[in-house]
């Protein structure tokens, strides 16, 4: 994961713009709400179940990084999935990483 990446992330939990853990983003996708899922690489139980349901939704998915990586970016423990809620965060993350 670049640093540009994880920077972003952690400006868009500033900017309240993110949801993170399994609970909430499965609130939100089954709401189909969301710009863009990025799924922890060391999370494989994650990229089985949520990757697939946040493509049928259309939300671009970004597997990348580990658990630790995810969770120190946006200041917490660590997390197998960050939903990004903003378009204008989720592009900027998408031009610094590659999305699936």
């Amino acid at each position: 994961m670049t640093p540009k990446t994880l920077s972003l992330l952690g400006m868009a939990r500033r900017a309240g713009k993110i949801t993170s853990g399994e609970s909430q983003v499965e609130a939100y996708l089954k709401k189909e709400k969301g710009f863009l899922l990025l799924i922890a690489a060391d999370s494989p139980g994650a990229v089985s179940k949520y990757r697939r349901w946040a493509e049928d939704s259309h939300i671009p998915v970004l597997i990348d990084g580990t658990k630790q990586e995810l969770g120190t970016a946006i200041g917490l423990s660590p997390r197998a999935l960050i939903l990004v809620m903003d378009e204008g965060f989720a592009q900027a993350i998408i031009k610094s990483g590659t999305v699936s």
